[in-house]
């Protein structure tokens, strides 16, 4: 179950980050945000990017083989780089409508897969 709880507290967290890294980027369409300056933007960030870290850390520590996971240092890097890239592309696809996936997308998402795969090969 450590390894289920470590990817949920990584998704949670990769969900928190884009939108702390990208979701200001839509700010401007909000009507509270439409005047907010660059500072007011990168404390917002970071008030989300805090709510990131809470989740983070946890599942770092849960999931680390040294702390009693299941996942050594170098998988539980490449799993948080794919969660990453999976919420990227749900975010995007959501909120930018004009971003739009082409071949050589799912080519470098093949990629990673394969990178999975061998992360995970013993």
């Amino acid at each position: 179950m450590k390894g289920f709880y470590t990817i949920a507290l990584l998704v949670l967290s990769n969900i928190f980050m884009t939108i702390a890294w990208y979701g200001h980027l839509k700010f401007k369409e909000l009507k509270w945000f439409e005047n907010a300056g660059l500072i007011t933007i990168i404390l917002i960030s970071w008030g989300l990017a805090f709510f990131e870290y809470c989740f983070q850390v946890p599942a770092n520590k849960m999931g680390y083989e040294g702390d009693g996971g299941p996942f050594s240092l170098l998988q539980l890097k490449v799993i948080q780089e794919v969660i990453t890239l999976l919420v990227f592309v749900g975010f995007t696809t959501f909120f930018f409508k004009n971003e739009t996936l082409k071949w050589n997308h799912f080519a470098g998402f093949a990629c990673l897969v394969l990178a999975v795969y061998f992360f995970f090969r013993r």
